[in-house]
């Protein structure tokens, strides 16, 4: 089911008019009971006329009789008619030149014959504008000494059936516009249903507002407790996190001073090898060293040697040099 044309306006008019619950208004309406609620109560809506459905066509006064004996039961609208007229629409013909010419004589019949009609509904059926149906209205139209009026049925501008509608609109509409606007001030004196039923609206608002109350209280307290577990698990996640930085950084400090002491050890290797190198490489210079000096004293030696042996032959040969010429001197004499 749809809801009404106006929700607002007829759900003003059957808090004013019928002993139905809040409910069963606002099922009908499409609307919350608490703000059908504030309707009752003047807050909202105060200064919406009400609109009855039941001339509306929109409910029927037994459907509300019936949901006034039974608190429980749901108000069931009337299925409104269909619109052959808007179904066709898409199957609308198309006008010729002589129809579309007889159009100003079609709505000159009109005014002439069913001033009842109003300009919308004139608008709709024939098709045309306003400012045209004035100026024939008027007698300022361009053509206005030539036209004659001719029936829209006869010259198949319109169906007879869609003409009745319109002229049937147009008075309904014409009776609407003449009845003096409702008020919507209540009236001092109530029927004892109504004061029955307006006694059981505030029942039902005081507990709705009541279970509003602690639905509302019940809400806060969840999101509290909500929050409160949020935090918590906020807290431990933190907790576990910097437990974990922290482990994360001992660990980090323990193989940092792993690898320094790596790092040394190797290193005091390193030297303790460097060491006995520049000490195997002393050695073997000083032996080297004593091996060079011996040689040398060695050559020393032998070069004094050859030098004695050589100053030995000289002398030798000196004195045998001597001997000889004191042997030829001893021969002379």
């Amino acid at each position: 089911m749809t809801a009404p044309l106006m929700p607002k306006a007829t759900a003003v008019w059957l808090v004013e008019n019928t002993t139905l619950t809040f409910k069963q208004i606002g099922d009908f309406c499409e609307l919350h009971e608490l703000e059908v609620q504030a309707i009752a109560d003047g807050d909202v809506a105060f200064n919406i006329v009400g609109l009855n459905p039941v001339t509306g066509g929109q409910l029927t006064a037994d459907e509300i009789a019936r949901c006034e004996q039974d608190p429980s039961a749901s108000l069931v609208g009337v299925e409104p008619e269909r619109n052959v007229k808007a179904e066709n629409s898409k199957n609308k013909k198309v006008l010729s030149p002589s129809q579309r010419s007889d159009k100003p004589a079609a709505i000159l019949w009109i005014l002439r014959n069913c001033p009842e009609i109003i300009d919308s509904q004139i608008c709709k059926l024939i098709g045309t504008t306003k400012p045209t149906i004035a100026s024939l209205r008027d007698g300022t139209h361009r053509d206005m000494a030539n036209l004659r009026p001719k029936n829209p049925v006869a010259v198949g501008l319109c169906k007879e059936k869609d003409l009745d509608e319109a002229i049937a609109v147009s008075k309904k509409w014409t009776e609407l516009k003449s009845q003096p606007k409702k008020t919507v001030k209540k009236k001092a004196g109530k029927s004892a249903a109504k004061a029955k039923a307006a006694a059981a609206r505030k029942k039902e608002a005081e507990k709705l507002k009541a279970a509003a109350a602690k639905e509302k209280e019940a809400a806060k307290k969840k999101a509290e407790a909500a929050k409160k577990k949020e935090a918590e698990k906020k807290k431990a996640a933190a907790a576990k996190e910097k437990e974990a930085a922290k482990k994360k950084a001992a660990a980090a400090k323990k193989k940092e001073a792993e690898k320094k002491k790596a790092a040394a050890a190797k290193e005091k290797e390193a030297a303790k090898k460097k060491a006995a190198a520049a000490k195997k490489k002393e050695a073997d210079r000083k032996k080297a060293e004593a091996a060079r000096q011996k040689a040398a004293e060695k050559k020393a030696a032998a070069k004094e040697k050859a030098a004695a042996k050589k100053a030995a032959a000289k002398e030798k040969k000196a004195a045998a040099k001597k001997t000889v010429k004191k042997k030829s001197k001893k021969a002379e004499a």
